[in-house]
């Protein structure tokens, strides 16, 4: 079986796909999904699909959507809804579990990936820490459960995996910093920043790549803007680390350019903590 959720919804048996219809079942096999060998409450599922207003029926109801799902895997597993039940989507007390195999749901192999990335990154190992974050970037293909209908529950989930998925690059663009691939990242960098106005991480970096590019009129362009936008949209002020880099790149501090494998997250902790020296 084939299970995705970094983009839409997929659940998959030989190209065969096992996704209900409509948008209240398919809410359920998303947060089934979603956390796969975890038991999710009955509670859980019912203010995913009726907020804290739920119809009398709403336990009912629920047992028809689950019914519904495991006749849909059935049909496709060539299983009973009965075995589904015993194998697959099983009840247990007080809710219901989705089984998966090891291997099966993208989201699953996505943070094994993303956890080998950012261990080798920690000791410094940043060829393979840049190989294993781009490997789980790749996992990705659209906006998460871009075709399901969120509801509570849902959309919490929803935010955290896109921030995972913005530190995941953001450690990846780190790893390939202090690689020396600043050229290579540049044009990324600069989308990621107009993506994320006020994302304080991606315009850092995008000034130290700037910078050691040769275009420090640029990067400190790209503080005032966020400045700018920090002040406008959250009337706040820059945080102490960027203020930091910002003064460093205007006085043209070796310290940015050495040592040759730091990146913009270490280079940040490094100034803030008063490892190196900035003017």
């Amino acid at each position: 079986m084939e299970i995705g959720v970094l983009g839409s919804l997929v659940v998959r048996v030989d190209g065969k796909s096992a996704l209900p219809s409509a948008q209240k079942p398919r809410q359920v096999l998303a947060l089934l999904v979603l956390n796969a060998n975890r038991v999710v409450p009955i509670a859980a599922l019912s203010r995913e699909l009726w907020d804290d207003k739920p119809p009398q029926s709403a336990m009912t109801t629920l047992q028809t959507y689950v019914l519904h799902i495991r006749k849909i895997l059935g049909k496709v597993l060539g299983m009973t809804s009965a075995q589904v039940g015993r194998e697959i989507l099983v009840t247990r007390p007080g809710g219901y579990m989705f089984r998966v195999e090891p291997g099966a749901l993208d989201l699953h192999v996505y943070e094994q990936r993303l956890a080998e990335g950012r261990a080798a990154l920690a000791v410094g190992d940043n060829h393979r820490a840049a190989r294993l974050l781009c490997d789980a970037l790749t996992l990705w293909r659209d906006p998460p459960l871009v075709d399901v209908q969120p509801g509570r529950l849902l959309e919490v989930q929803i935010r955290r995996l896109e921030e995972s998925r913005l530190s995941a690059l953001e450690q990846r663009i780190e790893a390939d910093m202090r690689l020396g691939r600043h050229h290579d990242i540049v044009s990324e960098l600069i989308e990621l920043a107009a993506e994320h106005q006020l994302h304080e991480t991606v315009h850092a970096q995008l000034m130290l790549t700037f910078h050691r590019c040769g275009r420090r009129s640029n990067a400190l362009t790209v503080f005032r803007m966020l400045r700018r936008s920090l002040y406008e949209e959250l009337g706040l002020e820059p945080s102490m680390k960027l203020e930091r880099l910002h003064q460093a790149i205007l006085s043209c501090d070796p310290v940015l350019d050495t040592p040759s494998d730091t990146g913009a997250l270490l280079l940040l902790d490094r100034l803030a903590e008063g490892m190196v020296r900035s003017a």
